[in-house]
């Protein structure tokens, strides 16, 4: 085995979310934008030279042979035809079944860093190609940029977004994508806009009046932050989240979120701390 290295796994927001239509495979057309933001999750990696993949430390609840890292992982392995291993701890920070992207996050970060660690030497087009089997949201964190996204939004252009702090609510409870998408009552027709068009007059969550209904906690809680700022769901998940100008503000209205919920302030990213740390470890090597 060789040294630990540490990866970030920054969470998203989807800005706004618009189910544009649905494909005859069953899966959704969208438009958003992907805000990357600071709240991480963490990956701990060894290599090992038997070929091993293991991972040790994960979520609660979750089998580590279904664990999008390891899953990642040997999908790396299989595409390179790299006989090393790995032994992978997740240290969560990101709620799971929160919209925030987290699993995928993960999956990402085990990507871009065993590429960097084995020495695979494949490109960030590759690496994206190869995790939106795992999911649809593997691309954006793989690609490390805050983005416009179209398709079941893996068709993205990287984006540079304005400074903003956020409050992110995560009320205590799972919402499954799935039933998400496959409930009857969803918005599957939304008008294509421009990106002109969202910064000119933003856009909303089609997904939002389908989880409110279907989850009493999450609309109170989207009514509680409502009283504060502009709040809104993001992706498929239970989180939601209001953009603040400045922590202060952030700070200010997190401080007042009731004890029942979990409250986060996070800044916005246009780059993934991932990119940042490989720059890093190219430059130093």
């Amino acid at each position: 085995m060789t040294d630990e290295t540490l990866w970030p796994a920054p969470a998203k927001l989807n800005l706004f979310l618009h189910v544009t239509g649905r494909r005859p495979d069953g899966y959704h057309e969208l438009q958003t934008v992907f805000q990357l933001i600071d709240l991480c999750d963490t990956i701990s990696i060894v290599v090992r030279n038997d070929g091993h993949i293991e991972r040790p430390d994960g979520p609660v609840g979750v089998d580590p042979e279904s664990d999008l890292t390891v899953r990642a992982a040997r999908a790396l392995q299989q595409a390179t035809g790299c006989r090393l291993g790995a032994t992978l701890r997740v240290r969560k920070r990101i709620p799971m079944g929160g919209g925030l992207g987290g699993g995928s996050s993960d999956a990402a970060s085990v990507l871009l860093g065993l590429n960097d660690v084995w020495g695979c030497g494949l490109s960030v087009d590759a690496l994206a190609k190869l995790g939106l089997p795992l999911g649809a949201d593997v691309p954006v964190f793989v690609r490390g940029s805050s983005a416009w996204g179209e398709g079941v939004g893996e068709n993205l252009q990287a984006l540079e977004l304005p400074e903003a702090w956020y409050v992110v609510i995560h009320p205590g409870v799972h919402v499954g994508t799935r039933d998400v998408f496959q409930s009857p009552e969803l918005t599957r027709n939304s008008p294509v806009i421009t990106i002109r068009a969202f910064f000119q007059a933003g856009g909303r969550n089609d997904c939002e009046p389908v989880v409110r209904g279907r989850f009493p906690e999450v609309a109170e809680a989207l009514d509680w932050l409502g009283r504060f700022a502009t709040a809104r769901l993001t992706g498929t998940g239970s989180c939601i989240f209001a953009s603040c100008a400045t922590a202060m503000d952030a700070e200010r209205i997190a401080a007042r979120v009731p004890d029942r919920w979990t409250s986060y302030v996070a800044r916005a990213l246009n780059v993934s701390p991932v990119h940042e740390l490989l720059r890093a470890r190219s430059n130093s090597g």
